[in-house]
């Protein structure tokens, strides 16, 4: 259920209906838009509750919501969720890239690959310090070692930085370190890990389960959002079909789905979404023309000798800063942003 008030209503009125709703059990959620105010319920309501609401002064519309992710609804949250981390902004006008390896393998490594970023005209440098891989005997990632090397590249050449959290008992420290924490397709309904994620309030990028349908997806969103962190990311990653050619299908179409749906920012990840280097650049154009928020994009020195072996989806350095210097063209063609402000770096 969601209450409308009217733009004209105090501060102390709003804070009298939300008392009102608390009394009755439930938890009320206020999101001011540019429009309109909207108190979100969540939890069980007394049917009681909606008439009561109705009759007081300032309430504008009481309405039902059938949809079982509420804080995460566009219903909810009429205008646009935008994050701001120091001078980005990710979900308003602005294209975000995201780029860098894999996973960190070394200082010399990610520092090199942050000084390319940086110089391709990205805001955001990418590194896993922890890695959950499909076999046992894979590169598992470098731990918290990876954490620090990350954060000194990330400050050393001005980025922001973002790694992936696998546990919950991993949050704190991955916080402490990174600017943003990603939450892999594996751990997409690790609802122990989203629970805990709710508790701070780090932005986080959490990717689309490879088999989870939208409403999954935005349930999934709404235990962060649910605990009380409002900065959450929306990351398509390609899903799995029977198409054996790409390593899996990149959903083009939930972009602007998910943008229809939920307030939150959109972001397009071709390098999972297609596994096929030769795919991720007409990908990346694709997911920014259908209106993604940012792109997080894989890129290595020496992709095809990369620890993790996913090689085969990563850029080399020539040509992620082609893209950039091409997505400057191609925002404020969609109504974004985008000025790399620097010259191609063709190593």
């Amino acid at each position: 259920m969601i209450v409308i008030i009217s733009n004209k209503t105090s501060e102390e009125r709003i804070a009298e209906i939300v008392a009102h709703i608390e009394k009755h059990e439930v938890t009320a959620h206020v999101s001011k838009g540019v429009d309109r105010t909207v108190i979100g319920i969540i939890g069980k309501a007394n049917p009681i509750l909606a008439e009561q609401l109705r009759q007081l002064s300032g309430v504008e519309q009481v309405v039902k919501i059938s949809k079982s992710y509420k804080l995460a609804s566009r219903d909810f949250h009429p205008d646009n969720t935008v994050i701001r981390i120091k001078d980005v902004e990710i979900g308003g006008d602005q294209l975000v890239i995201m780029g860098g390896p894999c996973a960190v393998e070394s200082p010399e490594q990610i520092d090199e690959i942050a000084r390319l970023v940086k110089a391709s005209g990205a805001q955001v440098l990418r590194g896993g310090a922890f890695k959950p891989r499909t076999g046992p005997y894979s590169f598992q990632g470098v731990g918290v070692e990876g954490l620090v090397m990350m954060a000194e590249a990330g400050k050393k050449h001005g980025l922001l930085t973002i790694t992936e959290v696998m546990t919950p008992e991993y949050v704190d420290v991955c916080a402490e370190y990174a600017d943003i924490l990603q939450v892999g397709t594996r751990n997409m309904q690790n609802f122990d890990l989203l629970r805990k994620l709710g508790t701070i309030q780090t932005p986080v990028l959490l990717k689309r389960g490879f088999s989870s349908t939208y409403d999954e997806f935005l349930n999934a969103a709404e235990y962060i959002l649910a605990g009380g962190n409002p900065n959450v990311m929306l990351c398509e990653r390609g899903i799995r079909t029977f198409e054996p050619y790409t390593r899996n299908t990149l959903d083009l179409a939930a972009i602007p789905a998910l943008q229809t749906l939920s307030h939150l920012p959109v972001i397009s990840d071709p390098s999972h979404g297609t596994g096929r280097r030769e795919l991720v650049e007409p990908m990346s154009k694709a997911s920014v023309a259908a209106g993604a928020n940012g792109l997080i994009v894989e890129m290595h020195t020496d992709p095809d000798n990369s620890m993790t072996g996913d090689g085969v989806q990563s850029l080399f350095p020539d040509q992620f800063a082609k893209l950039m210097h091409d997505l400057e063209k191609l925002a404020p063609l969609v109504g974004k942003r985008f000025d790399t402000k620097k010259e191609l770096v063709l190593n």
